[in-house]
């Protein structure tokens, strides 16, 4: 899980009210969040890759602090059996910042950014776009990373059969595959598009496709 440090500066970055025992107990939600036992691939550990992603293009964001409060909370709700788990933690990101004070129109920034990693479409630019691209930034990962992540991803939807798992992984990756580009931005695409497309080759052969 990120450092404390971290959060705190972010907080400061963002200029939001709250005394030192709310920013502990938000912090310690979010660690409570991500440590779950359900999950495998959306834990602290991918958080940790997505910040240290921004850091290596921040330069990319119009608003890198409220680019990386998204990143902090977009997996903050997630159950594999869940439709809206996007949606949840958006809401939970709302709530954090409006009882902080943060400005109506930081939120809904926020909001959309977050429910963007749905990816059920391609993001259309901006900071929106830099955050749904580093959330995908692991099928751009090394090859050893990217069969890890499966794993991981498989552990977290263990109850389901492996033949009819297999075939719903392999339609996932193959809409990824299917895209013109798989990262919005340039600079996210020069970093991963083309590992990214090695990646799932590989998996949707190992899958059987």
């Amino acid at each position: 899980m990120p450092g404390r440090a971290r959060w705190e500066l972010l907080w400061q970055a963002l200029g939001l009210r709250a005394s030192e025992q709310e920013r502990s107990q938000h912090y310690a939600d979010l660690l409570a969040r991500y440590a779950e036992p359900t999950r495998h691939y959306h834990t602290a550990q991918h958080l940790d890759e997505c910040l240290a992603h921004l850091d290596d293009v921040r330069g990319a964001a119009a608003r890198v602090a409220e680019c990386e409060f998204a990143l902090w909370y977009h997996d903050a709700v997630y159950a594999a059996l869940a439709s809206d788990n996007e949606r949840r933690s958006a809401d939970l990101a709302a709530q954090v910042l409006a009882s902080a004070g943060a400005a109506p129109d930081r939120i809904a920034r926020v909001e959309a950014m977050i429910l963007a990693t749905t990816h059920a479409a391609a993001p259309a630019a901006g900071d929106i776009a830099l955050v749904v691209d580093i959330d995908l930034a692991i099928l751009g990962a090394s090859e050893a990373r990217f069969d890890a992540y499966e794993h991981q991803v498989r552990a977290e939807y263990a109850w389901v059969p492996g033949p009819i798992f297999r075939a719903k992984r392999r339609a996932v990756l193959e809409a990824f595959l299917a895209r013109p580009a798989l990262y919005a931005t340039p600079v996210m695409r020069e970093r991963f598009e083309s590992a990214a497309r090695a990646n799932l080759r590989r998996s949707i052969v190992a899958l059987g496709g």
